[in-house]
């Protein structure tokens, strides 16, 4: 297995720290809002990432974080009239309700900042022993200039950093890029007891603290979306190896950009969109198999059109599940062709390894699922035997669980009623146009699946047998 490592900005080949089992930090939501597409897209990899990792044999301890203490959820109390702990706690809940329609599984740790304070002002303090950090005035810092390797991670020399970053502005800093470890407390906010003075956490402390308690001084696998790289995972870098004297993150993973109507999703441009809103037209098993389509390290284009396409492409693997389990049983025990079929089912299931094997391409995985719904479709005339079928089945159920897909039994009838309205339409139309021969390929079609049509005053109705 190989994956892509933006330490080092190229493909690896993955090997755990301990064999079998892999420690994995993904970065989670700040909680003072509906968390939007761009995000979701994040979660739904790291997700997507842990079943296959899963699927290949590994135990995974998986942390996600929550930042439940910033700026912005105090801002958002005030606009909510309410204090910033029911703000975070309102959105912690939103969150799993809407990671949970999008089918992403709760991680195995979900820390959140509130809960780990004595571990992260104790990080905070063997910083400053060390002579990575200074105190001023109540606030702390991380001195970038006692690190020398900081910039590794973004690629950038500390002068390429200072003009192109977005930095917090203090005068009194020893450097413009120092970032805050500890922030002192402001008239109104939350704050806790330190030896530096009542204060709270800087945003990147909180990772670093968190990561290093649940998963230990080095992990496997750290991530988050592209955005992050600097300066937040290039400071957690920095304070984590500083303090430890070891690699904080073997594999660093970030996940591409999505872009609504080929602009870059903003509030400014109107073009922000939560998993809420998106629900309102589309089921959100969609949104997840339309993310997944594309390579998590390429930008993506959310739009419309691209959402209908997803769905029917969701469609076609519902139908295909669907019909197999009605063919079970109907089809013979054995047929003369089971044992090539069933070498090509066997292909299929190693195809699909190898492509997700190279840097967790889901985009060629989904490929090999069409290419598997195709070839087993094009046999079901030739009446293989179940075993065939029933191994068809399971492969396909497999893969799709990698990817967090076919995981509505309900949904599947749903899925085919709609089918065979467009076919019969379809029909209807064909022989308004006096195109017989299709409309009787149609309802043949229809009769091979199980449908059957039955032309009445009221209209064409139609029944399983």
């Amino acid at each position: 297995m190989k994956l892509y490592n933006t330490l080092t900005r190229q493909k690896e080949a993955f090997k755990p720290i301990e064999a079998g089992k892999i420690k994995m930090y993904a970065c989670g939501p700040t909680v003072y809002n509906y968390f939007h597409i761009g995000n979701a897209r994040t979660f739904i990899t790291f997700d997507a990432m842990r079943n296959y990792f899963e699927y290949r044999g590994y135990e995974v301890n998986f942390v996600q974080n929550f930042t439940d203490v910033d700026d912005k959820i105090i801002q958002q109390a005030e606009k909510e009239n309410i204090t910033p702990e029911e703000v975070s706690r309102k959105y912690i809940e939103a969150y799993f309700e809407d990671a949970e329609s999008l089918g992403i599984r709760k991680a195995d740790v979900h820390p959140r900042v509130t809960e780990n304070i004595e571990e992260i002002i104790q990080f905070v303090e063997e910083l400053v022993a060390k002579g990575y950090a200074y105190e001023l005035e109540g606030d702390v810092y991380f001195d970038v200039t006692a690190y020398p390797d900081y910039g590794r991670l973004s690629k950038q020399s500390l002068e390429e950093l200072k003009a192109g970053a977005r930095i917090e502005i203090n005068e009194r800093k020893k450097n413009p890029l120092d970032f805050a470890l500890w922030k002192k407390t402001k008239p109104g906010e939350p704050y806790w007891k330190s030896p530096w003075g009542n204060g709270r956490p800087g945003w990147h402390i909180e990772c670093s603290a968190m990561a290093r308690k649940y998963l230990g001084d080095t992990i496997d696998i750290h991530g988050g979306g592209g955005d992050l790289t600097f300066p937040h995972h290039e400071n957690e870098v920095a304070q984590s190896e500083a303090l430890t004297g070891k690699p904080f993150a073997n594999f660093w993973i970030h996940v591409g950009y999505l872009n609504v109507d080929n602009r870059k999703m903003s509030k400014s441009l109107n073009n922000f969109f939560t998993p809420r809103e998106i629900k309102e037209k589309f089921d959100l098993e969609v949104a997840r198999f339309f993310i997944l389509s594309a390579h998590y390290r390429n930008p993506i284009n959310f739009s419309e059109e691209s959402m209908e396409a997803a769905q029917h492409g969701l469609e076609r693997l519902y139908t295909a599940r669907d019909n197999w389990n009605y063919y079970i049983e109907k089809l013979p025990l054995a047929s003369k062709e089971d044992d090539q079929i069933l070498e090509q089912i066997d292909e299929f299931e190693k195809r699909f390894i190898q492509v997700m094997d190279d840097d967790f391409n889901t985009a060629d995985g989904i490929s090999v699922i069409f290419e598997l719904v195709k070839t087993i479709n094009g046999y079901l005339n030739r009446k293989p035997g179940k075993e065939v079928i029933q191994k068809a089945v399971q492969v396909l159920n497999e893969q799709c669980s990698v990817m967090g897909l076919l995981i509505k039994d309900d949904h599947a009838d749903e899925i085919l009623e709609n089918e065979i309205k467009d076919l019969i339409e379809e029909r209807q139309a064909a022989r308004k146009s006096k195109d017989f021969a299709l409309a009787d390929q149609i309802r043949d079609d229809l009769k091979s699946k199980g449908i059957v049509l039955e032309d009445t005053p009221e209209g064409v109705k139609w029944k399983k047998i």
